[in-house]
């Protein structure tokens, strides 16, 4: 093989040795990785902290640069990196986040993942009505009026004509100056996205989709969680005999009161297509908004044939076929009641 002893090859071959052997002696005395990084290590409370916005759609490169800029990370890339390994990162919500200034990005995610660490969230419980809901973001700081239009101009999935029930239980924070109706909009677009709310808007039963949602409101009303299914059957199974629900949360949600509250005889009678003391068939909209395990229970019911069930104490609800049976167990309630049990 012939040899090449070009003084010109050889020259550049050294150039390129020496940069080589510079910058990697640069990496090794600096440690690094070409994303430096905070050490991870516990924080403490009298660590300094401060308030960052993420805007609403920020990517993760754009989350990155904020934390850089702001010296929570040491480098944008570092939380970065961290953020494309960990799916996590996708949960990150828009608005305001107290995170500690000089901690590792593993760190950082973590503290904006963290509920407690977001000001002025904004959570939805299961069951909460569209009145509760208007009320917390009223609160948030939007006005009554941009919280009523956005009610108003919110865009719906197709089928339904009423934001309540789709207002989907979660944790919410907004971005400084975020339009009240992009904020109704995010809890709807919520509900679209979340697995149960796709498996209901696609289902194809007995049912429409607007009456899914209608059953899901009752059964997050009616009791615990153990018990959702069978009280989801129960209430298919009257509907299918043309039996009155007869739900006391129906009236409850007509009166605007929540808990284990005695229901009177007079209550019974109050004048609204809602009472289902007095009106056949399923309330005109839900009752609430539902979570996702409600909404699974009225797409799933459990197999019985109850037509009848009722709590006679806290953490003990029954079922039945039998009038019989339902009338004593009401005793036992009564009884139960009477004795302080539900307070």
């Amino acid at each position: 093989m012939k040899r090449v002893n070009s003084p010109l090859l050889r020259l550049i071959a050294g150039l390129m040795f020496v940069l080589m052997l510079t910058t990697s002696i640069h990496f090794v005395r600096s440690g690094s990785t070409g994303a430096p990084d905070f050490m991870c290590a516990p924080i403490n409370s009298q660590q300094k902290s401060i308030v960052i916005e993420v805007p609403t759609g920020a990517t993760g490169s754009q989350i990155a640069e904020i934390l850089f800029i702001n010296g929570i990370t040491k480098s944008s890339l570092a939380y970065f990196r961290t953020a494309v390994s960990d799916t996590r990162s996708s949960q990150v919500a828009a608005g305001a986040h107290r995170l500690s200034v000089g901690i590792c990005a593993k760190d950082a995610l973590a503290q904006l993942l963290d509920p407690a660490l977001i000001p002025n969230l904004i959570k939805i419980t299961e069951g909460s009505w569209q009145s509760e809901i208007r009320a917390s973001l009223i609160q948030y700081g939007f006005t009554a009026k941009d919280v009523d239009s956005a009610f108003k101009q919110v865009i719906l999935p197709k089928g339904f004509n009423t934001v309540e029930g789709l207002l989907f239980p979660a944790q919410y924070s907004f971005a400084q100056g975020t339009p009240a109706l992009v904020a109704v909009q995010s809890m709807v677009d919520r509900f679209s996205n979340d697995i149960s709310g796709k498996t209901l808007l696609a289902t194809k039963d007995i049912y429409k989709p607007d009456q899914l949602l209608i059953i899901a409101s009752l059964v997050q009303a009616e009791g615990d969680v153990k018990d959702f299914a069978k009280i989801s059957r129960v209430i298919r199974n009257r509907l299918e005999i043309s039996m009155p629900l007869q739900l006391d949360s129906t009236v409850h949600y007509v009166k605007k009161v929540r808990g284990q509250i005695f229901l009177s005889t007079n209550s019974t009678l109050i004048k609204s297509p809602f009472n289902t003391y007095k009106h056949y068939g399923l309330p005109p909209s839900p009752i609430g908004n539902p979570g996702s395990t409600a909404i699974d229970a009225a797409l799933h019911p459990a197999q019985g044939d109850w037509l009848y069930f009722i709590t006679v104490a806290p953490g003990d609800t029954r079922f039945t076929r039998s009038h019989t049976q339902f009338i004593a167990w009401k005793a036992l309630y009564e009884t139960n009641r009477k004795a302080g049990a539900f307070k």
